[in-house]
């Protein structure tokens, strides 16, 4: 996967500046900044010049920043997407229904968060806990269960 031109340059500076900035050295040396900043305060005579300087700096440095910073968790956070949908596709019994679910709409999400608190208020009634299942075979196991329990005969794993 080889890209070239601009994105490629870009992505591979945002991953090293990301990397550089989040370090130790780098905090070490923003904190030595400020300290030079602030004892060059009484030499300057505190002056709005002196004042505009580190405001312009700051100012300037995280608006770059966030937009490093952006792409960085962008990417991150697809490459966790995107094993998190290898581990239900790879489960059996997962739902494949939350591959990307990502996509879905905020209530759409809504709504599956409903749904699983309604399970987990299901779960906390259950004798097993363990016995979670996906969203296709949660309702019909839950009654399945329920039945079984009701007549007496042991429950099926």
């Amino acid at each position: 996967m080889n890209k070239k031109g601009f994105a490629a340059y870009f992505e591979h500076f945002s991953t090293a500046v990301t990397k550089a900035t989040g370090s130790s050295t780098a905090f070490l040396l923003a904190l030595l900044t400020i300290l030079v900043w602030l004892v060059t305060g009484p030499v300057f005579h505190y002056s709005d010049t002196w004042q505009l300087i580190i405001n312009t700096g700051t100012t300037i440095v995280t608006f770059l920043m966030v937009f490093l910073i952006q792409k960085s968790q962008n990417k991150d956070s697809m490459a966790i997407q995107l094993k998190m949908n290898e581990l239900i596709a790879a489960q059996d019994g997962a739902s494949n229904r939350f591959l990307n679910v990502e996509d879905l709409s905020e209530e759409e999400l809504r709504t599956l968060h409903r749904y699983f608190t309604v399970l987990v208020e299901k779960a906390k009634k259950d004798v097993k806990i363990t016995a979670s299942h996906s969203v296709e075979e949660a309702e019909e196991r839950h009654e399945e269960k329920l039945e079984t329990q009701q007549k007496g005969k042991p429950r099926k794993k």
